[in-house]
């Protein structure tokens, strides 16, 4: 880690380019050419929320670690799959970061939520905490299941996003399940579904009444996670080409996964080859300046994004889709059904209409904020979480 911390900081200039290559690059979603696109392929890497180590934030529970070197680069990637939701919701896929172009209040408000204080929907501080509850001690190492279902808990704070998440277990998604958390969010009868705000309570700046809005509408905006393992020691390269697949959806949110003690966001892929953003590079704490902006260059990658094989991938992933609107949905089930007749692909997860009988009770899955159920959510939780070693420093 110590090596992987020198490598931005001392070798910056040095970072391999995109290869000369007729594939196409796919990045979440968007296919690019490397001989007439290099630019616009850039960008968009540059544009998406780059999360790394930091340190010299405040304590985390007040007595806690100043930095999370070592230790939180799964939860990084958590924070960087869960930001290109938010973007998605609030600036759309389109948008694109610019050094020195100022930026609308949206896009401060979605890169607030992440910031390294304890009152940020998605801090450092807010996910590390959430898991003591899910059996992890602040510094104990997360699997891409543990902070996906950490993500979701802290997603039902949120209500400026209002975003209904999901998180797809026994490698099954059930469309009926999803349709009702969706649909949940009609205009509802007694004050106890939908509870009243507190003008008091602004996190993050962000604008309350706009979740109480949003609150109407038919269709809560879904962040679908669905934690996978494609093989036992290493990927089952059966399942590399469905993989390839779900970074050209237009739903792509990416893949949390990595190699055996490193976490990487993977946001595309060229040839055999899988485009990532590394977390591990250690960078100060950021504080607003005197004027009460927030400096943030340092929360997008600056050099062209790293590449690794696809089969030195860990089998242990997390896999994640954005449907702003039931037709993003609807369209997102008839790809993964088209995908399943793809010759030479093996489906990473199944789609089906309702829940198999043999299933779990769905309840155990939709956690309350508030449920202190933990002993439930055991078996839910990552087997893959022990077969990772923290590297001394």
């Amino acid at each position: 880690l110590f090596l992987a911390t020198l490598t931005y900081d001392t070798l910056r200039f040095e970072y391999e380019d995109f290869p000369e290559t007729k594939e196409p690059v796919w990045i979440l979603g968007r296919k690019y050419s490397v001989f007439t696109e290099k630019e616009e392929i850039l960008l968009d890497v540059t544009s998406r929320l780059w999360f790394t180590y930091r340190k010299n934030f405040p304590a985390i529970g007040g007595t806690g670690p100043t930095s999370d070197t070592g230790w939180g680069c799964m939860l990084r990637c958590g924070q960087m799959i869960f930001a290109q939701a938010l973007v998605c919701r609030h600036l759309g896929r389109d948008w694109r970061w610019i050094k020195g172009k100022r930026q609308m209040d949206n896009y401060f408000n979605v890169l607030n939520a992440f910031i390294d204080k304890k009152d940020s929907y998605y801090s450092i501080h807010q996910i590390a905490q959430m898991g003591v509850g899910e059996g992890k001690s602040i510094g104990q190492w997360y699997g891409p299941n543990t902070v996906a279902q950490v993500l979701k808990k802290l997603a039902s704070f949120d209500r400026w996003s209002s975003l209904a998440v999901h998180i797809a277990m026994d490698n099954t998604v059930v469309m009926e399940e999803i349709r009702r958390l969706c649909q949940s969010n009609l205009p509802c009868a007694g004050a106890a579904a939908c509870p009243a705000v507190e003008s008091d309570v602004l996190y993050n700046g962000c604008p309350e009444e706009a979740g109480v809005r949003d609150r109407l509408s038919l269709w809560k905006p879904l962040v679908l996670l669905i934690p996978l393992r494609l093989g036992l020691t290493e990927i089952n390269e059966a399942y590399i080409e469905t993989l390839k697949h779900c970074f050209m959806m237009p739903q792509s949110l990416g893949v949390i996964g990595g190699k055996p003690n490193s976490a990487h966001y993977f946001i595309g892929y060229v040839g055999e080859e899988l485009i990532y953003l590394d977390p591990h590079t250690t960078q100060p704490a950021v504080e607003p300046n005197d004027s009460g902006c927030l400096p943030d260059e340092s929360f997008h990658c600056q050099h062209p994004p790293c590449r690794m094989s696809i089969a030195e991938l860990d089998p242990s992933i997390a896999v994640g889709f954005f449907c702003n609107t039931e037709e993003d949905f609807n369209d997102w089930c008839q790809q993964i059904k088209k995908l399943s007749l793809v010759r030479g692909a093996l489906p990473m997860f199944e789609l089906v209409e309702r829940q198999p009988s043999h299933f779990s009770n769905p309840d155990v899955l939709n956690l309350t904020p508030d449920s202190s159920d933990a002993d439930r959510l055991e078996r839910f939780f990552d087997s893959e979480d022990e077969d990772f070693e923290i590297l001394s420093l």
